[in-house]
């Protein structure tokens, strides 16, 4: 499991909507970056692979199913905090760093709100 709350809302982060992607960051996202990211900070532990296809990614109270996962991701969030979740279907082959999850929207993210990976 990975459990993380918001810190701040980039001004840019919500305005991939269209393109139904989030960009998550951890706290030490250079400041270009943080206008188009949701910051957020890691909360105790994390387990080795908390991001598995069939597994579930919770903002507050809205629950997606992960439906595809990058080679890099698992890592590339317990390192940096860092990861690119689209609320599409993989059309192509998956980036590194991407996670696609289901249902199709995007998620209302706040300060304070609680991220939540279960595999």
């Amino acid at each position: 499991m990975y459990k993380s709350i918001v810190k701040e809302v980039g001004a840019l982060a919500l305005s991939f909507e269209e393109d139904k992607v989030c960009i998550l960051f951890g706290p030490q996202a250079p400041q270009e970056l943080k206008e188009v990211s949701i910051i957020h900070e890691l909360e105790g532990d994390s387990s080795d692979e908390p991001i598995t296809v069939g597994g579930t990614f919770k903002v507050d109270d809205e629950e997606f199913t992960i439906t595809a996962v990058g080679s890099a991701a698992n890592n590339n969030l317990k390192e940096l905090g860092h990861i690119s979740i689209y609320f599409s279907e993989p059309n192509e082959e998956v980036l590194p760093g991407a996670v696609f999850a289901s249902p199709f929207k995007l998620p209302q993210f706040k300060d304070g709100s609680v991220i939540e990976f279960k595999g």
